[in-house]
């Protein structure tokens, strides 16, 4: 009787193993990621902290080190005993297409899960909830979205920040003048030389610009929240397996009590390459992604 129970065990684990590798092989990124025993990350360049450039064509950040952990993850689950991570900065005009056309395999930047973009690719389970501000610098006297009338407002190309600001209740009727830069670090330096009065973008990235400034104290964030925002991994469309085995890491990372460790580390403690600290705690929203993992979309968080 034991022998049969310990035959029918074994074909039940066998059957295990091998709809987990049918899983594997109907995955095009998982195939090729064995296959070479590589993967392209995408990152950012000046999405600090989150994913950001520390010189010399390397790249670190909360987001890239949770990518790392999850392909670490694959790796040891597709039997590899190395993989290579090659890194293709991106920008927020690029990203998608990049992830669509499989140039990118896995996306490890700032963006937005919302109902539009996910008509064209897949996001992984959120660990990172955004509240959309406003910058400005201290000695401005602007400190809510009325005051924005006439201004030049900076916001980077790609994204729905200024899109946001416009459907705000509380910009009806506020005239501003919107100037475009490349990436991050572009459309904070329009606000830096003057050339906007204003910078509407992500509160992290807000915050780890102006950290990372000449002078941090010569600026704030202001105003009201203009969106909340689910900030998560991208990955292709047409592979549900890899998204699957993506979400599966991602558990396994809050599981294992991961999570506030890298918030710590990336969020309030000195942060390559220049030591400074962002000094953003850990909101209630991102805390209940943590315990609440999903997909959900931008539009699910800013019901009226």
């Amino acid at each position: 009787m034991k022998h049969k129970n310990f035959i029918k065990t074994g074909l039940i684990a066998a059957g295990l193993l091998f709809g987990a590798l049918s899983a594997h092989a109907a995955s095009p990124t998982l195939d090729k990621i064995k296959s070479t025993g590589a993967v392209t990350m995408g990152v950012r360049e000046s999405s600090i902290p989150m994913s950001y450039t520390i010189g010399d064509s390397r790249f670190d950040g909360f987001h890239v080190e949770v990518c790392r952990m999850i392909l670490t993850d694959i790796k040891d689950k597709l039997g590899l005993s190395t993989l290579r991570i090659n890194y293709q900065p991106v920008t927020s005009q690029n990203r998608v297409p990049l992830v669509q056309n499989g140039t990118v395999d896995i996306e490890c930047g700032t963006t937005t899960n919302n109902t539009n973009r996910a008509k064209d690719v897949s996001f992984a389970n959120t660990l990172y909830i955004e509240e959309v501000r406003i910058a400005v610098k201290a000695n401005s006297g602007i400190t809510s979205i009325g005051q924005l009338a006439g201004k030049k407002v900076a916001t980077t190309t790609g994204t729905t920040s200024v899109q946001l600001l416009r459907k705000h209740e509380k910009a009806t009727g506020v005239n501003f003048d919107e100037v475009f830069g490349k990436d991050h670090a572009d459309s904070f330096l329009l606000l830096e030389s003057g050339r906007a009065d204003a910078f509407v973008m992500d509160g992290s990235i807000l915050a780890g610009n102006i950290a990372n400034s000449k002078n941090p104290k010569d600026y704030k964030i202001v105003g009201e929240v203009l969106s909340t925002e689910p900030i998560a991994i991208m990955v292709r469309k047409d592979d549900p397996e890899f998204k699957a085995a993506v979400n599966a890491a991602i558990a396994k990372i809050v599981a294992n009590g991961k999570m506030p460790g890298l918030w710590d580390k990336w969020f309030l403690k000195p942060i390559p390459p220049k030591n400074v600290i962002v000094g953003l705690e850990l909101s209630p929203a991102t805390k209940n992604a943590w315990a609440n993992l999903n997909d959900k979309p931008a539009e699910d968080y800013n019901k009226k």
